[in-house]
């Protein structure tokens, strides 16, 4: 299985196009996440041209955060990072101590972050998820994959898996679809996912509304394919990345931004340093608490066993001889006698001695 380091928890904190096209804004955004102790912060890599028609429409929140008049291709034309501003971010990520990561969005990029920068593994966006060229260019790579899935049903999935499975194992007939089911359902297939694909969770909105998050289905994806499941989370703050760890999630992706205030596409979506540096404490935390499903008593609470249950006590003066009655066998702190539990063993036998008002009973 796909292993990130000793934490529970990878967290990526995507700066995504955030740097606006500048490099110096781009390495900000490095010294940024690795000053919050995220693990990871990935940009993405990409040729305009490659990758939007010029006849492509911007998505509805695009327009809302962006220049109406402008085409798609001419908003991302502006976010665009060529290979020396990948080789010094790569060069500050190694001087920060914080893992370089990118998404490509085409084959190109694809063997710019493989044979280039020699990234560790490669992130997969949601909307690639159908661009089987991309994915099994991405797998022939032998890397580790992180495949976000938003805006796909478990069939989508299943697809792309098959095409990773095939790349994986380069097997020496040409390329198809029932040459990726047969990978897919193939024991050494299936190894090979096992090994190396991370699922995400992933709804993709910009903001995500909080209904639409369904973090349950993170628990249906580990079911149907037996993969780590995580969360790419687009929402509002950072409360749902809080509940998607409490829920079993081991890899966090979340946007982040210098300043929300900034123009671009994904400004108004992400967290700002500070907010990121909390999201990070915050999953270290909540993962700490997790613990065993073992009901145990805690090392820090056990000491306070004694002080904050009960013993029998007597409830006002005893004789020997007088029996126990409900009128002067009681329980009180602290819980260093015998425990009320066996309250009803004593009801109706007679004290073998004299007792004093709160005095432990004793056998």
């Amino acid at each position: 299985m796909t292993t990130f380091g000793k934490k529970c928890v990878f967290i990526i904190a995507e700066a995504g196009v955030n740097h606006n096209g500048s490099l110096d804004q781009a390495l900000a955004l490095v010294d940024a996440a690795a000053e919050a102790s995220a693990d990871a912060v990935k940009f993405q890599t990409f040729r305009p041209e490659a990758v939007i028609s010029r006849y492509a429409a911007k998505a509805e929140y695009q327009l809302k955060t962006t220049n109406q008049s402008e085409s798609q291709l001419e908003m991302v034309k502006k976010l665009e990072l060529d290979l020396s501003a990948h080789k010094q971010l790569l060069k500050r990520c190694e001087m920060r101590h914080i893992q370089f990561l990118s998404t490509p969005f085409d084959l190109f990029s694809v063997d710019m972050l493989v044979k280039d920068l020699k990234v560790p593994r490669i992130k997969v966006a949601s909307g690639e998820i159908t661009n089987a060229p991309l994915l099994l260019r991405v797998a022939q790579s032998g890397l580790p994959v992180i495949l976000s899935t938003g805006m796909s049903l478990l069939g989508d999935i299943e697809d792309a898996l098959g095409v990773l499975a095939y790349g994986y194992l380069q097997p020496s007939e040409a390329p198809s679809v029932p040459g990726f089911r047969q990978a897919f359902m193939s024991r050494e297939g299936q190894h090979q996912l096992q090994e190396k694909v991370t699922l995400l969770h992933c709804t993709t909105e910009y903001p995500s509304p909080f209904e639409d998050v369904n973090l349950l289905a993170m628990e249906t994806m580990a079911r149907a394919f037996g993969l780590p499941v995580g969360l790419s989370d687009h929402t509002i703050g950072y409360c749902v990345p809080i509940a998607a760890v409490a829920r079993g999630a081991c890899i966090i992706e979340k946007h982040f931004t210098l300043d929300r205030s900034l123009p671009g596409p994904d400004h108004k979506a992400s967290l700002e340093p500070v907010e990121l540096s909390a999201m990070v404490t915050a999953i270290r935390e909540v993962e700490q608490a997790i613990g065993s499903p073992r009901k145990l008593v805690a090392t820090s609470e056990a000491k306070n066993q004694a002080i904050a249950r009960k013993s029998l006590v007597a409830l006002q003066p005893i004789r020997k001889g007088e029996p126990f009655t409900e009128n002067n066998l009681g329980a009180k702190r602290p819980g260093t006698g015998i425990p009320p539990i066996r309250y009803w063993e004593f009801l109706g036998k007679t004290a073998a001695r004299d007792y004093g008002a709160d005095e432990f009973i004793t056998p």
